[in-house]
């Protein structure tokens, strides 16, 4: 199976923006709805957001108003545009299936993700 790549994580201050991107292979892509996920040591793998191929998205609470998913269907690409970051954003971001989502860490296990960390 090839795993995601994922890129575009960084060191950022509280209010400032990121542009994460993830690259999935087609069977991947074309066979589910793409989602962002991050964990941070000792906690769930949490659902982000995502997005369907009628582009229709789903936002969890605490990043609706600054977080916006997109996706490439030619290059197979999923984007998240973070804004107005806060330190509790701090974690690594792994793009998978959203149907994943519930089942423990698998969504986190895969590839290697990309550090986002913000400071106050």
């Amino acid at each position: 199976e090839v795993q995601p790549v994922e890129s575009g994580g960084g060191s950022v201050q509280a209010g400032g923006s990121l542009t994460l991107s993830c690259t999935l292979s087609r069977d991947t892509f074309d066979g589910s709805d793409r989602a962002w996920y991050r964990q941070t040591p000792g906690h769930e793998c949490e659902l982000v957001s995502a997005i369907s191929n009628d582009g229709s998205t789903y936002y969890t609470d605490s990043v609706k108003g600054r977080f916006t998913i997109s996706q490439d269907n030619a290059e197979k690409t999923v984007s998240l545009q973070m804004n107005n970051l806060k330190p509790e954003d701090t974690a690594v971001y792994h793009c998978a299936p959203r149907g994943w989502a519930g089942l423990g860490t698998l969504a986190c296990d895969r590839g290697q993700g990309t550090q986002v960390t913000v400071t106050s």
